[in-house]
């Protein structure tokens, strides 16, 4: 079996909600109130540790009813196919392994929007400046994005520009509950998280070296019943040098690899 079938497989077992690969007890997976501003100290934000290394949490209510409705009607008008960039020409095109829709917020659009980009730098400590724009994506029946890496790989044309740097952290802001399927699987260490209206994961792309981290390969799971709404911020390396500094570390060089 070669090595994408095996992945597949695995997708396929962890939508279905299996622990297709085990996960060993951790006293690090902990829920705790975090405060990583001082915006948040009378209201301090209720995090979960999905998963320890690589770093996977959660943050529950960091979003209102009344603002993700407001995002939706706002990005409705706006939806149109979600494109993927080819590796090989850099051009975006439609693919059938990522079947969404997707609209582009950009930070000055309304109050709510600078309003929730002023909250996102506070809650992650990371800098917007370099930051792209909100992307809300609604997967209707059957929409799902195959497994893939946020941050573009050496070997990939254009993968990044030199201005911003690779895509540093990802931040996704679930706006919806969905009735089946919908899930957000990481295949290389077998984490699941489950979409809960109002929420929102982050996770590390790069090593603090720079290097891109093959675990956090991660897929959107076919949504089997209702829709699923997600808002995505992608964070870039530059303006980060003080906030992320780099640091050396074994292990981080990335190896070939066939996805």
């Amino acid at each position: 079996m070669s090595a994408y079938e095996k992945e597949v497989r695995t997708y396929e077992a962890l939508c279905r909600g299996e622990d297709a690969i085990p996960i060993r007890a951790d006293d690090r997976l902990v829920c705790n109130f975090f405060v990583p501003h001082p915006f948040f100290r009378y209201m301090p934000i209720k995090q979960e540790i999905l998963f320890a290394d690589p770093k996977l949490v959660m943050w529950y209510d960091v979003l209102t009813d009344e603002e993700v409705s407001e995002i939706q009607q706002l990005s409705k008008p706006r939806l149109r196919r979600a494109t993927v960039k080819n590796p090989v020409t850099g051009v975006l095109e439609f693919a059938d392994y990522r079947i969404s829709k997707s609209s582009w917020l950009p930070t000055k659009l309304s109050p709510l929007t600078m309003r929730i980009n002023e909250r996102i730098e506070k809650m992650t400590g990371l800098s917007i400046r370099t930051a792209e724009d909100l992307q809300v994506v609604n997967y209707g029946l059957g929409g799902h994005y195959a497994p893939h890496f946020d941050f573009g790989r050496k070997r990939e044309k254009d993968a990044f520009e030199i201005e911003y740097g690779n895509r540093i952290a990802t931040l996704i802001y679930y706006m919806s509950e969905v009735q089946s399927g919908g899930l957000t699987v990481f295949t290389r260490i077998g984490a699941k998280v489950k979409p809960i209206k109002n929420s929102a994961a982050f996770w590390w792309n790069l090593h603090p070296s720079g290097e891109g981290d093959l675990r956090t390969r991660h897929a959107a799971c076919p949504v089997l019943a209702g829709a699923k709404w997600v808002m995505n911020k992608w964070f870039h390396e530059r303006d980060q040098e003080f906030r992320r500094p780099c640091e050396l570390e074994r292990g981080t060089v990335e190896p070939d690899d066939i996805f």
